[in-house]
């Protein structure tokens, strides 16, 4: 029988509120899928070289992932709810500026200014519900909040497909405008002011922390694109020896008892260490199999842009269906077994891609992975979250949300230059559906990592956030 806690707020209020984050939320996932598909009609119209469309996507990849260990911490000094809200005052600038852009010099600065936007959001949304929702609700809330953050890369392509042929690639980012302005004032008007703490931030460790994940995640992004020169490694080196300076930095501020930017106490929570690794291992498979299956469906089954998306869109109606349902199935079961069936369902559906993307085998035999992946995303993101998330104190809310995204985007660049790297290797030895299909064999072997990290999760552990009068 669920335990009775009183919520700061009322049980509607927190649903719209939820209804609020996620609307903003959809706008920042769904980009990236949305803006590729214009890339090609960007480069067109403004007349820039293959290099210059490519950062319109990295730039703002890399403003995201790179702030957000800061971003989450900024939300437990300031209040989630004001700078959630100045994330998406700036992600609707941002997005409106880029749709007057007249050069694509002009369309990479902003699109930085955007990512920066996104990546003040991205956090918030953990912490909010951690809050507002008492423990046996958090699971059903964390699953819509899933749903819509796993879902709209799927949505992307076909979204994006329809408004760059019917209206042009300059009306994709003129969509984020009135989504983002319904989402902030309904942010303002339902997202309550929560508690915040008073304690400093470390700028040195702020520094660093954004140099060691934009240095890892531009070197994973450019790495294939410049076919890694010297200084590419320099680069990667830069990183790494920044997060090193960064681990050092928190050991000293625990070991000194002063404020640290990533409480290193983070990681002595069971629960959370192996959700960190989990969803790594997701963000890697989920975000990087996009495009080998739109590769294998177009080029080398043959069917239209329009036609492919359409394929994989009960990926993302299952997927939406089944999260608030898990969510509330993780509240009452043990999370580490949804997440064990979530996982093994996803390794099951990319040994069927890897089976099925091949020549000679019709497209839409696709559809029995394509449902399975749109269950296993249900199952794996939901009940990761809500188990990752459930057993921090408050005072690691925002720490540790922007730890969990952090992970799941730098898991992503991972995924995508892994994949593409095999891709590219397989396409000049054999034919660009073998190629797309021998490539998801690759995310088996992390996914399996990612089964070990759930099957180890503890459902003993005390709920230690919870919502309070």
């Amino acid at each position: 029988m669920p335990t009775t806690e009183a919520p700061i707020i009322p049980k509607r209020q927190a649903w719209r509120a939820l209804t609020a984050l996620c609307i903003g939320l959809f706008t920042t996932m769904v980009d990236q899928s949305l803006v590729a598909v214009a890339i090609p009609h960007i480069r067109e119209d403004l007349d820039a070289s293959v290099n210059q469309v490519v950062w319109v996507s990295a730039i703002y990849l890399l403003m995201f992932a790179a702030p957000l260990l800061v971003t989450g911490r900024l939300g437990d000094r300031f209040g989630q709810r004001n700078i959630y809200a100045i994330g998406l005052a700036l992600f609707v600038a941002s997005a409106l500026t880029c749709f007057f852009a007249p050069t694509i010099e002009m369309l990479i600065v902003v699109r930085a200014v955007q990512g920066l936007g996104a990546s003040l959001m991205n956090p918030q949304p953990f912490s909010v519900i951690n809050q507002i929702f008492p423990k046996h609700r958090r699971g059903a809330a964390m699953g819509v909040w899933s749903a819509v953050a796993g879902s709209s890369g799927l949505i992307g392509p076909v979204l994006g497909g329809v408004i760059v042929g019917t209206a042009g690639w300059r009306w994709v980012f003129l969509l984020y405008v009135p989504l983002g302005l319904l989402a902030l004032v309904m942010t303002l008007r339902w997202v309550p002011k929560l508690p915040t703490a008073v304690a400093r931030i470390d700028l040195t460790s702020v520094v660093i922390s954004i140099v060691a994940v934009f240095a890892v995640v531009f070197t994973l992004q450019q790495g294939p694109e410049t076919g890694w020169p010297v200084w590419i490694w320099g680069v990667l080196a830069l990183g790494l020896i920044a997060a090193v300076v960064f681990v050092l930095l928190q050991r000293r501020a625990s070991r000194l008892q002063l404020p640290a930017l990533m409480p290193l106490e983070l990681f002595s929570i069971r629960n959370f260490t192996l959700g960190a690794i989990s969803v790594t291992t997701l963000g890697f498979t989920v975000y990087s199999i996009q495009l080998p299956i739109m590769l294998h469906l177009q080029s080398g089954a043959g069917l239209s842009s329009q036609l492919a998306g359409l394929l994989i869109m009960p990926m993302a109606i299952v997927s939406i269906s089944l999260a608030p349902i898990v969510g509330r199935l993780a509240d009452k079961l043990r999370p580490g077994i949804v997440s064990m069936i979530g996982f093994s369902s996803l390794i099951t559906a990319m040994v069927l891609f890897a089976s099925l993307m091949r020549p000679g085998i019709a497209p839409w035999w696709l559809l029995i992975p394509i449902v399975l992946l749109g269950a296993s995303n249900a199952l794996c993101w939901s009940s990761n979250s809500t188990i990752s998330m459930r057993g921090l104190p408050r005072h690691l809310i925002g720490a540790g949300s922007g730890f969990y995204n952090t992970a799941r985007q730098v898991g992503a660049a991972i995924g995508s230059a892994s994949l593409g790297a095999v891709m590219q290797v397989g396409a000049q030895t054999t034919d660009i559906s073998s190629a797309m299909g021998n490539a998801m064999l690759l995310p088996i072997g992390v996914l399996l990592i990612g089964l070990i990290a759930v099957s180890q999760f503890r459902s003993d552990l005390p709920d230690l956030a919870p919502a309070q009068n």
